[in-house]
């Protein structure tokens, strides 16, 4: 456990270092020299960029929760490198924004980027696939030791499978190299995480709720 552990502290750093290199080669990926085009508001560039800062800012939120309810050095160090790593990533994606004059919201539907626009949301705060509602966020908030630490492995496991569908969704209609980049990698870790959630699970006599 230890070992996986220290694996995902170190692509956390390594993520933290990248931070500016990436949001530099994005700017460098578009524009007039290179002959491709800046993404429109309404391109699958964007789209991702827009709901996955979403999709983050709440994997952020149930990772410092969960910090506050257990005193378990792995699930906090887990806990802490998953909201390090992705709310560098959001603040990556927030920052391409910016950087190609697009708006942060979008009056259409989540996902519409990925054509399914039309899904039915889950309510109570859920906007996106794997996102908790705001109910799960008050239970979690409510929990304490073992209890909290399998509820946020089972929240966060979902979680991760909503922004891998979401990632691969980029991967495969997202225009920037770089950005295609980005959502590969968030693919390969958050797979990878979420076989470690799986152990941790086990070893806690519980496993995932899908």
């Amino acid at each position: 456990m230890k070992k996986h552990i220290g694996w995902i502290a170190g692509t956390a750093a390594a993520a933290l270092v990248a931070a500016g290199a990436i949001t530099y080669a994005v700017a460098e990926d578009v524009g007039p020299d290179t002959g491709a085009s800046t993404p429109t508001a309404d391109s699958a560039d964007a789209g991702f960029a827009r709901d996955m800062a979403v999709h983050h800012q709440q994997a952020v939120e149930m990772s410092y929760i969960v910090r506050d309810r257990t005193k378990n050095a792995e699930v906090r160090r887990l806990a802490y490198d998953i909201a390090q790593t992705q709310a560098n990533q959001r603040g990556m994606l927030l920052g391409w924004l910016d950087l190609w004059g697009l708006p942060k919201v979008s009056a259409k539907p989540p996902m519409s980027w990925m054509g399914m626009g039309d899904m039915p949301e889950r309510g109570d705060g859920s906007l996106m696939p794997g996102m908790a509602t705001d109910t799960e966020l008050k239970k979690l908030g409510t929990l304490n030791g073992k209890q909290a630490e399998v509820f946020y492995l089972q929240l966060m496991t979902d979680h991760h499978k909503g922004g891998i569908h979401m990632a691969e969704g980029c991967v495969a209609k997202c225009k920037v190299g770089v950005e295609k980049s980005l959502a590969q990698g968030m693919v390969d870790a958050q797979q990878s995480e979420i076989k470690l959630m799986a152990d941790m699970l086990k070893e806690r006599g519980a496993k995932a709720r899908s």
